[in-house]
């Protein structure tokens, strides 16, 4: 019988493992957990984020789209525009629920991932 409790680990592909870091660990502030081989682990409220060097052409291009989740997505972004980031899509509602709006947002990494913010504002 399979039981799956959640995510354990995200991994995604990058070109320049020490590059792809910087971005991860001073642009986001996530934290460094280690360093291992062609990759790098992060901690991100208790899910793993591994980016990681493929030699196979497969994972040679952006592959999935993470969304961080923040409190504020207005003063997260406000952070990551402060620290370089281009957003493609400025923060924005999606959809009006009946107790709170949800908030998205998309950028890139430094490997050319497409990332979101998401944000779910209570209505008052």
């Amino acid at each position: 019988m399979l039981s799956i409790s959640g995510i354990g680990q995200i991994a995604l592909p990058v070109r320049d493992l020490q590059r792809a870091i910087v971005f991860y660990r001073d642009t986001l502030d996530l934290t460094l957990l280690f360093e291992h081989s062609n990759a790098a682990f992060f901690d991100c409220d208790g899910i793993r984020l591994m980016l990681s060097v493929s030699e196979r052409s497969e994972h040679g291009h952006p592959a999935c789209l993470v969304y961080y989740r923040v409190p504020d997505i207005a003063a997260a972004a406000e952070t990551l525009r402060a620290r370089g980031v281009e957003f493609e899509r400025e923060p924005h509602v999606v959809s009006r629920l009946p107790s709170y709006d949800l908030w998205l947002a998309f950028f890139r990494d430094s490997e050319g991932n497409r990332l979101g913010l998401i944000s779910e504002q209570a209505r008052g």
